[in-house]
């Protein structure tokens, strides 16, 4: 059998994948990652963290599957973009890294905008003046620890991480290259000229590569430390959210993936180049085609935070009923109106990226009561992100995208009256997905497209199918429509509140 190992470095957890082509799923296995955020916007991640993760998961497939390494003749990696991962000339981490929903970086971000006028570079790197850049985080290291910033020798992202671990060499995928805010769109190469907003050397920046491109091979210690066979080729990698696309299929136009994982992800799939400050832009997979999408700052992560902190006093009831406190809310939330009887909540907890790009902005909680309890704080937060969604809808169209087809996907999808939560606030079908692991399915995907084993891209659709379509109820079409205003409104009116105390 051939096998091929795809490797998701998420920012709530690191999966991996075995996959037995052309349509088989060997085994997955899974570790919790721990978000950290020492102070107000900050969020950081420890890269040992994921390492130890992806060496006892590869352990752990290879005695699930009863798979001998030698057997696996590919290695592709996804994850979270764009995280800052430092190292010094020893390949040593220097820093926490710095993960892509971080907003600290207010005041660089407001420096680089008198520096550069904005749509002269949207037009060149392809993305806005925003905290998504690398260049404004490199800037906050060199102003607020001069120590780190001078010993740095590498900076990359997450699975680039994860790349140099199992092979010894440094390289940065193009997806990651490209939202770091170093690639001119134009022309599709590093531009020194970017490089040079970020205050630091060229030679920092490893060689760009296509996600597909063979970038290393498994080095003896690579091999030592994971237990994969020494020699296996790894592939440049992937943005977690373009490979969970092409996972669910998104390769044709009107097509949109909703991924509902530590970040909530919104992506279609396009042939033209298309800037716009107010979302992302990246490479699809797929050459030739591009991905304009959306990613909220939290998801799952802020759904996780919120469990943790105000929840525990459900523990005992969600084990009698045999629920997880996740299932236990969605149970109390179901019983609530649309609307949460007037609750409303804005899910700015790490300040918010797309597509508003406020790093100033913070989480609400408006209209609670006496006569609220903790299934209306749940179903207004689910709402919340729901209504952040449909601003994103809102933008693509406004762009001139023709969205036919609503797709989600990963662990949120899972939740029925969150997605149904979706359906009304879109006012349109909602697609499931079966089967889909995530992100680790197109890292594999892609891996086996890089050395050959496969030449379709389409192909990995193999591994999910459509399941229930949950469409819009009409009864909460009109409500949720008047929220969806009150939810804009609200961000419009505390925002220059926010601004003024950064």
């Amino acid at each position: 059998m051939t096998v091929v190992l795809g490797l998701d470095i998420g920012t709530t957890s690191t999966i991996g994948i075995l996959v037995g082509l052309p349509d088989r799923i060997l085994a997955t296995a899974t570790r919790p990652v721990t978000l950290s955020s020492p102070h107000a916007g900050w969020a950081e991640e420890d890269p040992a963290e994921w390492w130890a993760n992806v060496r006892a998961i590869v352990t752990e497939l290879l005695n699930e599957s009863g798979i001998q390494a030698s057997e696996v003749k590919a290695v592709g990696a996804t994850g979270m973009l764009p995280a800052v991962v430092l190292l010094d000339r020893e390949g040593n981490v220097l820093r926490p890294s710095i993960q892509q929903s971080d907003g600290r970086c207010g005041a660089e971000v407001a420096e680089l905008r008198r520096e550069w006028n904005e749509p002269d570079f949207l037009k060149r790197a392809g993305n806005g003046i925003n905290q998504q850049l690398v260049t404004a985080k490199l800037r906050w290291i060199e102003r607020h620890e001069p120590e780190v910033f001078s010993r740095i020798a590498t900076v990359f992202g997450s699975y680039d991480y994860i790349n140099y671990r199992l092979t010894g060499s440094r390289a940065m995928e193009q997806n990651w290259a490209l939202e770091a805010g170093f690639v001119d769109i134009s022309a599709g190469l590093v531009d020194e000229d970017l490089i040079r907003l970020a205050h630091v050397r060229p030679d920092v920046l490893p060689p760009k590569r296509a996600s597909h491109e063979i970038m290393g091979f498994i080095d003896a210690r690579g091999s030592i430390e994971t237990g994969l066979a020494a020699g296996t080729p790894v592939v440049g990698g992937a943005a977690d959210m373009i490979a969970s696309a092409l996972g669910a299929g998104v390769i044709d136009a009107g097509d949109v993936l909703l991924k509902f994982g530590g970040a909530v992800d919104i992506l279609t799939a396009t042939d033209l180049v298309k800037p716009d400050p107010r979302l992302f832009l990246d490479y699809h997979l797929v050459p030739g085609l591009f991905m304009p999408n959306g990613c909220m700052s939290t998801g799952g992560s802020a759904l996780n935070w919120f469990v943790e902190t105000f929840a525990g006093g459900e523990r005992e009831a969600a084990r009698a009923a045999g629920r997880s406190l996740h299932q236990h809310l969605d149970v109390l939330a179901s019983t609530k109106p649309a609307g949460a009887d007037g609750l409303t909540m804005l899910p700015y907890l790490l300040g918010e990226k797309t597509p508003i790009h406020d790093p100033a902005a913070r989480g609400v909680i408006e209209g609670l009561t006496l006569s609220h309890d903790i299934g209306h704080l749940w179903r207004a937060l689910l709402e919340a992100y729901a209504y952040a969604i449909r601003h994103h809808i809102e933008v693509l169209v406004d762009m001139g995208h023709h969205l036919r087809r609503f797709l989600v996907s990963d662990g949120g999808s899972q939740s029925t009256v969150w997605m149904q939560i979706v359906a009304d606030v879109l006012n349109a079908p909602v697609q499931r997905l079966s089967g889909h692991p995530g992100s680790c399915i197109g890292a594999a995907w892609t891996a086996a497209i890089g050395v050959g084993l496969e030449n379709d891209w389409r192909g990995v659709t193999r591994f999910v199918t459509f399941s229930e379509v949950l469409q819009p109820q009409a009864e909460n079409v009109a409500s949720y429509g008047e929220g969806y205003l009150h939810y804009r409104d609200l961000y419009e009116r505390l925002a220059p509140r926010w601004r003024a105390g950064s």
